[in-house]
């Protein structure tokens, strides 16, 4: 029987879905990528998209081979925070990240919860 492992090397990409000043800064700092089927790696959140919007392309990117690390602003992962919280696998590696907006709060990150747990916090 066959796996279907991907090997690390080839997750080559940061995916971010996050507001509009977090997305660019991160696509001019040179993270953007649109593939042969005009996927993109990045998604701009605004109060307008709706949270199907926000859990579709969260899935997407989790589920991509090609995804090393999906960065998320902490505000929109409150919007999908179930999700967010059933999510662990170790690839992509998730980080929920501040914005300029909105500060980052240790209480909220699912990741830091996660570790806290594990360590009996």
């Amino acid at each position: 029987m066959a796996t279907t492992t991907t090997n690390p090397k080839d997750r080559t990409l940061l995916a971010v879905i996050g507001d509009e000043d977090s997305v660019t800064g991160l696509l001019l700092a040179g993270i953007g990528d649109v593939d042969k089927n005009q996927k993109k790696n990045f998604l701009i959140v605004d109060a307008k998209t709706q949270t199907s919007v926000i859990e579709s392309a969260f899935q997407d990117f989790t589920e991509r081979k090609d995804v090393a690390i999906l960065l998320i602003n902490q505000h929109v992962a409150e919007r999908i925070r179930p999700t967010v919280d059933r999510y662990q696998a170790a690839f992509p590696a998730l980080l929920e990240i501040p914005s300029k907006e909105h500060p980052y709060d240790p209480a909220k990150d699912s990741v830091l919860k996660r570790v806290q747990k594990l360590r009996g916090d």
